[in-house]
């Protein structure tokens, strides 16, 4: 899925549309779109950084989602977890001027993981016990607090 048609300097050096994976991989990004990427994750990350550590905590979120390529055994989405609790610590009145670069750019990818996911699979709000609900949680979205 691409997330942005932007100009961009081509082998040719010139500037074409070419197709970006992500709106972050562009040069032409705005405070606008930083500022409505930490609103949009702050309405999806519904999960409070006690909250999310207990359920990281917890034997079901680890078994939820793809492993990474490390071999650490550490799913990705619960990686993710770990990373969403550093940003919501390290700002927790959720002022867009406080997020760095890295914080945006995961920040986008919870957002992306999660609209694609709460579009695709409506099990998880009817079924807690569900692989998809879990894997929400270990990004941050309860899909029974929705």
């Amino acid at each position: 899925m691409l997330g942005c048609w932007c100009l961009w300097w081509s082998t040719r050096y010139y500037l074409a549309l070419y197709p970006l994976k992500t709106h972050a991989d562009c040069i032409f990004r705005s405070k606008t779109t930083t500022q409505s990427s930490s609103e949009e994750f702050n309405e999806l990350v519904n999960m409070s950084p006690d909250q999310l550590k207990e359920w990281l905590g917890g034997e079901d979120s680890a078994g939820a989602g793809w492993s990474k390529d490390d071999g650490s055994g550490e799913t990705i989405g619960h990686e993710s977890g770990r990373k969403i609790i550093e940003i919501l610590e390290k700002n927790p009145n959720k002022d867009p001027s406080k997020y760095e670069e890295d914080d945006i750019s995961h920040m986008r990818k919870v957002v992306a993981y999660n609209k694609r996911h709460l579009a695709q699979e409506g099990k998880a709000k009817q079924d807690p016990e569900s692989k998809s609900a879990k894997s929400l949680k270990n990004w941050g979205h309860d899909p029974q607090q929705a």
